[in-house]
Order: C-alpha cells, then sequence, then structure tokens
C-alpha cells in the first residue's frame, strides 16, 4: 500500500498525485516508469514517474482519467492509498552532454518530460523546451520546466496562450535559428510522428517515448510491441524511449486505435 501524500488537479481529467514510494524514489532515473494499481482486482496501469523526492521518499505522478481505472485512482485523496506501485521500470534516458537539446511536450506528455529536461540540463546542455496543448488549460507544469531550461516556447491550438500554433511550428522555429543537437519528443503519437517527420528533413537525432502503448509493463502481454528500424520491439522492456526516425509511427498509430 502507497500512501497519498498530496494532490493537484491541472485540469478536469489531468491530475497530479505526490505518492509514498521511498525505494523507487532512490532508485528512478530520468524515462522510468511505474506499474500503479487501485484495488485487489484493479487494472496495472503503467503511469512515467514525472518528478521524485528521495529525502521524502516520494514520487510523482500525473494521471489523465482516461477510463474507470485512471478516474478511481485520480478521485483517490491525500491519506487514501494505491494497492500497489510497482517500479522503476524501463530504460532510463540516454542523458549526455549533447550540446544543445530540444525538449517537446504535448499535454500529459509535459510530465514524463520533465524529469528529462532536468537530467539534460544538469548535464550541462542548453535546454529549449516547446510545450504544447490545444488550450491553455492544457499547459501542464509550466513553471517547473522554466526552472531548468535556458528557453520555452509555448504553443496552443487555439491560441490562447503562448503562440497560436501545432508543436511543430514551434520546433522549426528553434531549429531554424540555432544549431539542435538532440531532440526529445513526448506526447501524443500522432503529434511525435509529426515532429519526428520535421527533424528527420533538418537531420536532428530525434527520441520519442512510446510509453502511451504499454499495458503489462514487463514485456509479457506483447500488447507494446511496435516496429523500430524493422524488428519487433517491446516498449515496456526495451524502452520507452527509441530512435524517433526508426519508429514506424503508422503501425503505431493503428495499434493504438485498437
Amino acid at each position: 500500500m502507497n500512501k497519498i501524500v498530496s494532490k493537484q488537479r491541472f485540469s478536469e481529467n489531468v491530475t497530479k498525485l505526490v505518492v509514498e514510494a521511498p525505494l523507487i524514489a532512490k532508485a528512478r532515473r530520468a524515462g522510468h516508469f511505474v506499474i500503479v494499481r487501485c484495488g485487489e482486482k484493479g487494472e496495472r496501469i503503467p503511469l512515467t514517474i514525472a518528478d521524485s523526492d528521495p529525502a521524502a521518499g516520494t514520487i510523482t505522478l500525473v494521471i489523465q482519467a482516461v477510463g474507470d481505472s485512471t478516474r478511481k485512482i485520480c478521485a483517490l485523496e491525500p491519506g487514501e492509498f494505491l494497492t500497489d506501485v510497482v517500479g522503476p521500470l524501463g530504460q532510463a534516458t540516454r542523458i549526455e552532454n549533447y550540446g544543445t537539446v530540444l525538449c517537446c511536450g504535448g499535454g500529459v506528455g509535459v510530465a514524463p518530460l520533465l524529469p528529462i529536461i532536468r537530467a539534460m540540463k544538469e548535464a550541462g546542455n542548453r535546454v529549449v523546451s516547446v510545450l504544447a496543448g490545444r488550450t491553455k488549460d492544457l499547459i501542464i507544469l509550466e513553471d517547473e520546466v522554466r526552472a531548468s531550461s535556458d528557453d520555452v516556447i509555448i504553443m496552443t491550438d487555439d491560441g490562447s496562450y503562448g503562440t497560436k500554433g501545432l508543436v511543430t511550428a514551434g520546433v522549426e522555429e528553434v531549429i531554424k535559428r540555432e544549431k539542435v543537437d538532440k531532440v526529445v519528443t513526448i506526447g501524443p503519437a500522432i503529434m511525435m510522428k509529426f515532429v519526428s517527420l520535421l527533424t528527420k528533413k533538418y537531420e536532428v537525432p530525434t527520441e520519442a517515448s512510446l510509453n502511451a502503448i504499454m499495458v503489462d509493463g514487463t514485456g509479457m502481454c506483447g500488447a507494446c510491441r511496435v516496429s523500430v528500424g524493422g524488428k519487433t520491439r517491446f516498449v515496456c522492456v526495451e524502452g520507452p524511449e527509441f530512435d524517433a526516425h526508426e519508429i514506424d509511427f503508422d503501425e503505431l498509430l493503428m495499434r493504438l486505435k485498437m
């Protein structure tokens, strides 16, 4: 049992929970995720760790309510408990001093992107972050991102905040004005597809996180298999991050519809 320490609602369907998990808090690295269960017969939900506090023994999770299980998790209040939190799982992000790293997040994808932004900055990189959402209300963790970024660009589909336009417009703006050595993108699969197509045109190495397709989280169910470089890969054990220019996004989008 893992106690909920605090709760914050970002929007009607997006909630941040700080959860007691001392061993995970000490061991986790950027890119790792956990499997969460609410109730003895609850569904296993993979969630990327957005932050951790080893001293307090807590991890931070950002959950989007899209079904019964995630709605139950989002309904929990401080003092209540998650039945299970297992992790850290997956492969950690490759953190190096690349030079200039452009970190691009859409919607709740900003949550798993945040620890990567922090780690890239700590490694000595210049970090430019592009945050995108349909409206202002869907831009999350902006203050935390700004604290570890050299520059932040906000894009909204409706123009209610930042610059009106798609995330790719913000990414291209950065690539045109300065040399970008690495791009990391996390968000809806369709967003990552078009970011990847753009960065491929400019020949900028790009990593994409495919955490949205994970189900079991241990490689047993096979639901997270994707084609990367013409080979079948399992996101939960070999990822969740892969070379974006080698991912078959059309296959991924088709599988997500299932």
